[in-house]
């Protein structure tokens, strides 16, 4: 049943949330448990035993991009987020393009993490009771079908939902890292921070830059509280508050985590380290610790769900905000009357994740999906994150010239920028220096794959300049202090959903 909004514009549930919410919108939108079993383990095969060394350079580079990101959050709190910092420190065209981008990404986060969620239950119960390991798609439809329901009962119930998440995964890991620490004992070293245990095929640097892409996979995701500003109560504090601390917190998890797995395993060894089997978190789990294993498989399942659920927050907050301006569909700006829930953004991600992870699954297998969608989002991501940062230096040196600190609002972006490259250009296939290995195919597909999405996104933008120029202006005024165009009321697209009790 539709009901008339009482409003011309539809608006999310202001004062909602806090900062224990946002926060973990954040660390959850990094899916802790998830990236230290699954995306960290990947660079294992580039950078061997000298993997923490890229957790580091990941951190650092996060570091950088998560500050000029905080800086800007606690000056526009938008549910357009990067998209609307773009729009107003560069340029409106450009912060259409990274909407269009950042979209694509919060779609892409549920079929990564629901990949390792159908492949890491499958191997278990396989494993355990001998159950047929081509059920890995049962177990993604699932968690996608769970995290579609805690998102259409509205920000309140995601949002404690991966509180919970959140604090249950991070408290397993730590406690295993502490007890691999101690049983590795004299073999503790920290060696493992330098470059001398990469593999013979991708030795020094060369190596500890490939592993970077999966461990800055790992920390991608810091910026997710940017999209629930308008439902948290004062956002311009709470934002950056969590931003900040979800970054520097989880880099610290990662690097304590990577180091506590690498000396137990053994450094030399390392790059035959993987994401499931007897040589896996798990696997050293159930070797040395005995049923320890099963909390590690909870807190895996766990932080899939929660990741999902952060990456449909984003989707569908950042769809809503460009919704409700025209710049994408105006259905996407629809809200649930009883919960204030974007349901057809919600929907429409839902069934792309299932769409994306099955039809990849199955075209590859899950693993290999797994890795495709991995390297696309870093190309994707990474590359806002630049642009953000180039919007940090513009919103700073003119609309915001008055707080203007040359420290943090261009010497740290700039930096940012530089330690993001790398990864970035790995990632995207660009061999542009020597240190730079190529990604083997069919993963090397991601980054045309990105390509072929901008474009499109370009096409679309060049029609709406022609047609509706006032829909992109609007991009740069998607945020509390500044309402956007009305959206049509007498066509329907700002009604509410009526939702049965």
């Amino acid at each position: 049943m539709i009901g008339q909004s009482t409003s011309d514009t539809p608006a999310l549930r202001k004062d909602a949330i806090g900062l224990r919410e946002v926060l973990f919108q954040s660390i959850t939108d990094m899916a802790p448990a998830a990236a230290i079993a699954a995306s960290i383990p990947a660079g294992a095969a580039f950078a061997g035993g000298s993997l923490p060394l890229s957790v580091v350079f990941a951190l650092i580079a996060a570091l950088f991009s998560a500050v000029s990101i905080a800086e800007l959050a606690g000056r526009i709190p938008a549910a357009g987020s990067l998209a609307t910092y773009v729009a107003r420190g560069l340029h409106k065209s450009l912060g259409f393009l990274t909407a269009w981008s950042y979209v694509l990404v919060g779609i892409l986060i549920s079929p990564l993490v629901l990949l390792q969620l159908g492949f890491t239950a499958a191997d278990t119960f396989h494993s355990s009771w001998h159950w047929s390991q081509d059920l890995w798609w049962v177990y993604t439809v699932i968690g996608a079908l769970i995290v579609m329901l805690a998102g259409l009962y509205g920000i309140r119930t995601s949002a404690g939902l991966g509180t919970i998440l959140g604090i249950f995964e991070i408290a397993v890991f730590v406690v295993l890292g502490v007890m691999l620490i101690v049983h590795a004992g004299s073999a503790n070293t920290l060696s493992v921070f330098g470059t001398g245990h990469t593999p013979s095929d991708h030795a020094g640097i060369t190596g500890v830059i490939a592993g970077s892409v999966y461990t800055t996979l790992a920390l991608l995701g810091f910026e997710g509280a940017a999209p629930l500003a308008e439902e948290t109560r004062d956002p311009r504090r709470t934002i950056r508050k969590a931003i900040l601390l979800a970054t520097l917190s989880i880099g610290i998890l990662y690097i304590f985590t990577t180091y506590a797995i690498d000396v137990a395993f053994g450094p030399d060894k390392f790059a035959g380290f993987g994401a499931s089997g007897s040589d896996s978190w798990e696997g050293i789990a159930r070797s040395l610790y005995g049923g320890f294993w099963v909390l590690i498989f909870l807190a895996i399942v766990n932080s899939t769900i929660a990741n999902a659920n952060a990456g449909v927050n984003v989707a569908s907050r950042t769809g809503f905000a460009m919704g409700r301006i025209g710049a994408l569909p105006y259905a996407l700006a629809r809200l649930s009357t009883r919960h204030r829930s974007p349901v057809l953004a919600i929907l429409l991600v839902t069934a792309a994740t299932i769409g994306i992870a099955l039809g990849l699954g199955f075209g590859y297998d899950p693993t290999t999906a797994f890795f495709i969608v991995a390297t696309m989002l870093v190309v994707l991501l990474v590359a806002i994150y630049i642009l953000v940062d180039l919007a940090c230096i513009g919103y700073f040196r003119r609309e915001g010239r008055s707080e203007f600190n040359p420290l943090l609002h261009l010497v740290i972006p700039i930096l940012g920028i530089v330690a993001f490259i790398p990864g970035w250009l790995t990632a995207a296939g660009i061999p542009a220096f020597d240190f730079i290995t190529k990604l083997p195919p069919p993963v090397s597909y991601a980054g045309p794959a990105a390509a072929i999405w901008v474009g499109l996104g370009i096409i679309y933008l060049i029609v709406l300049s022609v047609m509706r120029p006032q829909r992109i202006d609007d991009v740069a005024r998607v945020h509390l202090d500044e309402e956007p165009a009305a959206v049509p009321a007498q066509r329907g697209e700002v009604a509410g959903v009526e939702e049965p009790a």
